[in-house]
């Protein structure tokens, strides 16, 4: 089941301020702060690529199911 569009919006707006607060850390913080803002910007790129995944393995399972023995 892919996300919702509300869901992916919500991601996006997330994912612009993680970038924004990344370049705003990258000269005024330590670089620990840079370096756990850039791992929540991935882990939020992760969960979007992860539905993709789960949508494509749920088809087939489906697909496997529907088709005859």
């Amino acid at each position: 089941m892919a996300l919702s569009q509300q869901t992916l919006d919500h991601l996006l707006e997330a994912e612009g301020s993680l970038r924004a607060a990344v370049r705003c850390a990258a000269t005024n913080e330590k670089p620990i702060v840079v370096t756990q803002l850039s791992q929540l910007l991935i882990d939020v790129d992760r969960v979007r690529e992860f539905e993709k995944l789960q949508d494509i393995v749920d088809a087939e399972i489906q697909r496997k199911k529907d088709s005859p023995s």
